[in-house]
Parts: structure tokens; C-alpha cells; sequence
């Protein structure tokens, strides 16, 4: 009660507009004094709290002449530090609830003020930040690196795929330049295309498909893991972004004629025009047509097997599959029937048949046994090769690794067995024992995939034929260190139609593409150089004022074309070979300086899937795989009919 009527007495003392006299002022300052010297926890008890209230209140209205006297100058400070310490933001710990009256509801609403203006001197200086551990400002660093990261890989796809829709204007063919013909948009073709200089030749190409396919993940498209429209790229997509125009003419090579120089081609398409068979002259001829699936003469296997090369062959076997296991559920189906259909069988234990049937038994176990669950213990992969074991290009502690992951996959695998016969239910196999017996077994099987061999395609065979060099040539077409079809001087050949020495891998004739590629811009250039020294050795006689200067330039030209002319014969580098084996597991066996870096497993499985994303042709591929591959991890496999 003394405390509120002091502080009443002291605010009507000490109005805004009112001069105190100084003993009020004396008075003000001391009780000041004696507030500031209390401890904080002093300020809990309702008086010392009510007290400082009304001085506080009192020292911030009173106005205070400029006087230079030992008293004025006490009270300036003791009010500068009662206007200051209403301003103090730092918190203070809470204070009990004051006695609040009707006439004096403020001193309740400021008791937390009171609480901030008389703490010790020693509380106004703000502690120092602690410092952060250094690990919060290496993650700190990370963040920021992986936002920026993230902001330059959109902005690159961005630029991509900008790129890609808005194709720059083409010059238009010049009549007086060589024809340089391609047949076929496989990996030859495409790495020749890719890299060639089409401004220096009139490039016609040629080939039954209008697209590019990205053969390593087309077994993922038999399952529906990736989609098959992913893994093409369209071919005028690719030449519509070259420097000069090339014209492409979907059709069928039929005959190579290399004495007049010309290539027969047919219309192959299910509409045809008036005109579906013509000719096309060529100066320079590049055959990369590929191969077929090779059947060994094997009764059957041309009638009830599904290869496995072109999106057609993905698509029929993602059907059979279907229908397999749609046909096992039907009503009243036998046990034995149901083994049959259910029943997988893959020959070839090379890289497209080990990843096939990885693909198919992950199908299996991660989609239909959730929706079919009734023939979940029926179903069945078996792997033939006639080799003694599996991935023969690997290392054998990968082949090891391979075959044991099989084995937990309950997938079975039968080396050193040769098919027989194939018929429409089954499968008759040899198989030959550690002692050398043979025995043969007859397999059951609902669906038969041939991933081995491959042969010569009819217009090779019927070129092979035409030129005596390449009469003792069985596999495919001969060629010497530069590609040059032996016995021909303008045809050179790539890829699985080419016998270079090197086995038919996709690998071997993207390479083989960009050396020809190479090797063209050279021959441009060169011819372009040899252009230039006879108009300068022609202008020697006509201008012998300048008959040094000349002289100058020809030599000049000559030491450049010698040095242009030095081109290295092809030599193929192996970068390693990657297969999946499914269960999200692969195996790699990489060249590493002078030796190999073999490893296999999870971590495996994902620099697989990186190392096929970085080669698919475009950004449009590389997404589209990445959303298929999310979407099939997500929602699973399609298993409905298409």
C-alpha cells in the first residue's frame, strides 16, 4: 500500500509538463539508486516490484534542464538509465503475478520491464555465440554444394532438352560432293553419324527401322522394367542436328552392286507407294547392317523360339510371358500343365541371356507371386549353355559370383549341354558329363528365349559372294586394319557384319564408328588440301612474279597434309564388360590401367545402371529411363496384357 501510494504521489509530482523541485528530484534519484542496487530475485516481492514500477515510470517522464551542476548531472544519468532499461530486449526469467488494482492495471503489464531495467551492469553485455562444431559446418558446406548441384543439373537438362526441341538450319546437300551411303542405325551407323562431319559429303542413310536401339537394357523391356519407347532414339533426331542435311530413306538393302556402285533398296513397310523398289549410287559405302539370330540348323528353333535383338522380339516375349501365366491359372488346368507353362528356358549363357533371366525371376518374385500368389511355387527359369560355364568373357571369380547368386535365386543353370531339338512343348538338350558321357534330357517349357549366335544377313552373304577376296570368309565380311572391305577400295564395313578380329559387341562397333568417322574428316581434309596445291601449282606458271610465295604455301600444304595423313590403323580398347544378375545385383569386370577391377554385388548393380544411363544417345533417353526405372520401383511391374 506505501508502495502505490508513493508511486501515485510520485507521478502526480512529476507530470510531463511540470517542473519537480529539487528534493523531489533528490528523492526520485536515490529511491533510483537504491532499486538498481537490490539483487534480481529481490523484485519477486510485490512492493520492490510496485516500487520500481512507479519510479521507473517517473524517471522516464521527467524533463530536466541542461544544467552543468554535480546534482543535475546525477539525475540526467539516473534518468538515461531508467529510459534505458525500459528499452532492454534480453528476456529475464518470470516473475510472479503482481497485485494488479483497477486504478493501477499497468504496474502488472510491466512488471516483466522492471524485471529487465534493474538487473545487475554485468547482464547488459550480450554473451558470445558459442562457436558451431566444425561438422555442423562441413554439413552446412554439403547442403549448399548439393542445392547448387542440383540447380546446375537442372539447368544443364534444361539447356538439353531446349537443345533437342529447336534444331539450328541445315545447309543443303552440294551435288558436287561424294555420296557417302550408310546402311543401318545400329551401333555403327549411329557412332559414325554422331561424330562425322556431314558439311564435307552428301550422307544418304539407309535401314528398315527409323531408330536407334539401346540393345544393353532391352532385356529390362521383356519385363516392363523399362519401357521400349525409352531406349529409342529416333534417327532423324540425329540427323536433323548435323551441320548439312542428310536425307534417310527407311528401307531394306537388298543388293549391293560394287561394280556400278549402287545400292538396291526396297520399301518394307505395310503401305507402300508406287514406287517401293529402287536404286541408290553411292561414291563411299559404309555396310553396318548387323547380324541375325543364328539357329545352328537346329530343327525347331526358327518355329517356337523368341529371340531376343529388335523391340519386336521384347514385345512378343513380354506377351508369351502373359500368357503362360494367365493360361497356368485357368480352370481345372493340370499340375503337370502348369509346370509346363511355367517353365522358362533361356539358352545362351552370354551377357544377354544371363540378364534375361535375372530380369525374368526378379518379374516373378517381386510382381506376379504379390498378384498370383496360387503358382508361386510353380514357377521355374532354367539357363542352357554349352560352354562350361556361364559369362565366359568374365573374370572367373565374377563367374563364381554369378553362378552362386543364381543359385539363390533358384534359378537352374545346365553347362556343357547343347540343344537338340526344339518342338512346341519341349526342349531335347545334351548334356556332357565330367567323364565325357553324354546323356540327353527332354525339358518341358511354356516359353523358349534364343540369346546365342549370330549370322550372316542375305545382302552380305550375296556381297561376300561377289567379290573373290572374301571367299573364304564365313562369319561376315573381311576387313583389314582401316575397315576396308578386302577387295573393295570404297566399302567399308562395322559392327557384327564385319570380321575385324574383335568379338561382336556393341562396344567393338561403337568404336569402329567413331574411327571411320575419323578417318572421313581426314580424307575431307586432305582432299581439300590436295585441291589447294594444284590451283597453287597451276597459278606458278601464270604468276611467276610470285613464284617464291607460291613455292612457300605448296610446301607449307604438303607438311600439313603428311601430317594429316598419318592416321593410325583401328585398334579397338576394352573398357570392360557389365552384366545384371538380377536380386539388384551385377557384376563388372572394368580395364584399370594395366590390369582388370573386377566387382559384383549392390554397389555393382548401381554403378551398372550409371554406366547405362551415361551411355544412352540422349537427354529425352536418359530421362525416360530414370522415370521408368522410379516408376517400376514405386509401383511395381505392369502385368497386364498389352
Amino acid at each position: 500500500a506505501g508502495a502505490v501510494s508513493f508511486g501515485s504521489k510520485l507521478c502526480h509530482t512529476v507530470a510531463p509538463q511540470a517542473q519537480a523541485p529539487a528534493a523531489e528530484k533528490l528523492t526520485i534519484y536515490f529511491w533510483t539508486r537504491i532499486l538498481h542496487s537490490l539483487p534480481t530475485h529481490h523484485f519477486h516481492h510485490p512492493f520492490w516490484s510496485m516500487a520500481a514500477t512507479a519510479t521507473t515510470r517517473a524517471m522516464a517522464r521527467l524533463t530536466l534542464p541542461v544544467s552543468t551542476s554535480s546534482s543535475s548531472i546525477g539525475l540526467d544519468i539516473a534518468r538515461n538509465n531508467a529510459s534505458n532499461a525500459m528499452r532492454r530486449n534480453f528476456a529475464t526469467s518470470a516473475s510472479p503475478r503482481s497485485f494488479v488494482t483497477r486504478a493501477r492495471p499497468i504496474l502488472s503489464n510491466q512488471n516483466c520491464d522492471l524485471q529487465r531495467s534493474f538487473r545487475r551492469a554485468y547482464a547488459d553485455v550480450a554473451p558470445a555465440p558459442a562457436k558451431k562444431p566444425k561438422r555442423f559446418r562441413y554439413f552446412k558446406f554439403l547442403w549448399r554444394l548439393t542445392y547448387l548441384s542440383m540447380i546446375a543439373g537442372v539447368a544443364y537438362l534444361g539447356y538439353g532438352v531446349w537443345e533437342l526441341r529447336h534444331p539450328e538450319e541445315q545447309f543443303e546437300p552440294d551435288p558436287n560432293k561424294k555420296n557417302l551411303v550408310i546402311l543401318g542405325t545400329g551401333w555403327g551407323a549411329v557412332s559414325l553419324l554422331k561424330k562425322l562431319d556431314t558439311s564435307n559429303y552428301n550422307v544418304i542413310v539407309i535401314s528398315p527401322r527409323n531408330y536407334f536401339l539401346f540393345t544393353p537394357l532391352l532385356p529390362s523391356c521383356t519385363t516392363g522394367t523399362v519401357e521400349h519407347r525409352s531406349i529409342m532414339e529416333p534417327i532423324r533426331s540425329i540427323t536433323r542436328h548435323k551441320q548439312s542435311a542428310v536425307k534417310f530413306y527407311e528401307a531394306e538393302a537388298t543388293k549391293i552392286d560394287p561394280d556400278r556402285k549402287v545400292v538396291a533398296i526396297g520399301d518394307n513397310s505395310d503401305i507402300k507407294g508406287a514406287t517401293s523398289t529402287t536404286e541408290v549410287a553411292y561414291d563411299m559405302l559404309v555396310v553396318s547392317v548387323g547380324a541375325e539370330n543364328a539357329t545352328f540348323g537346329i530343327p525347331g528353333v526358327k518355329e517356337h523360339s523368341c529371340f531376343l535383338k529388335e523391340i519386336g522380339d521384347a514385345q512378343k516375349i513380354r506377351t508369351r510371358i502373359m500368357d503362360c501365366v494367365e493360361t497356368a491359372t485357368f480352370k481345372d488346368q493340370s499340375s503337370e500343365e502348369v509346370e509346363r507353362l511355367l517353365h522358362m528356358v533361356v539358352v545362351g549363357g552370354g551377357p544377354t541371356g544371363v540378364e534375361f533371366a535375372g530380369e525374368l525371376q526378379d518379374f516373378f518374385d517381386q510382381d506376379i507371386k504379390k498378384w498370383v500368389p496360387e503358382i508361386s511355387d510353380k514357377f521355374k527359369v532354367t539357363l542352357i549353355e554349352a560352354l562350361p560355364n556361364v559369362l565366359p568373357m568374365f573374370s572367373k571369380q565374377l563367374i563364381e559370383y554369378t553362378e552362386s547368386t543364381f543359385k539363390e535365386e533358384k534359378i537352374t543353370i545346365k553347362t556343357k549341354t547343347a540343344v537338340k531339338k526344339v518342338t512346341d512343348k519341349t526342349v531335347e538338350a545334351e548334356f556332357t558329363g565330367p567323364d565325357g558321357k553324354k546323356t540327353t534330357e527332354v525339358m518341358p517349357y511354356g516359353l523358349l528365349v534364343w540369346a546365342t549366335g549370330n549370322a550372316v544377313r542375305p545382302v552380305v552373304k550375296d556381297l561376300m559372294q561377289s567379290i573373290p577376296a572374301q571367299k573364304d570368309s564365313r562369319r561376315g565380311l573381311a576387313v583389314n586394319e582401316y575397315l576396308v572391305v578386302q577387295g573393295t577400295k570404297d566399302i567399308w564395313a562395322t559392327g557384327d557384319c564385319a570380321v575385324a578380329g574383335y568379338a561382336p559387341t556393341a562396344q567393338v562397333a561403337g568404336q569402329e564408328g567413331a574411327f571411320l568417322a575419323r578417318l572421313f574428316n581426314t580424307m575431307a581434309k586432305s582432299e581439300a588440301i590436295e585441291q589447294e596445291i594444284h590451283e597453287l601449282s597451276s597459278s606458278l606458271n601464270l604468276k611467276p612474279g610470285n613464284a617464291a610465295e607460291i613455292a612457300n604455301a605448296i610446301e607449307a600444304h604438303e607438311k600439313q597434309l603428311r601430317r594429316i595423313k598419318d592416321i593410325k590403323p583401328f585398334h579397338y580398347t576394352h573398357q570392360g564388360s557389365l552384366a545384371y544378375i538380377g536380386s539388384e545385383r551385377a557384376v563388372a569386370d572394368i580395364s584399370w590401367l594395366n590390369g582388370n577391377f573386377a566387382s559384383g554385388g549392390g554397389l555393382t548393380y548401381l554403378f551398372w545402371r550409371s554406366a547405362y544411363l551415361s551411355m544412352c544417345f540422349s537427354t529425352r533417353n536418359r530421362v525416360l529411363v530414370i522415370m521408368d526405372w522410379l516408376k517400376s520401383k514405386a509401383f511395381g511391374r505392369d502385368v497386364s496384357r498389352e
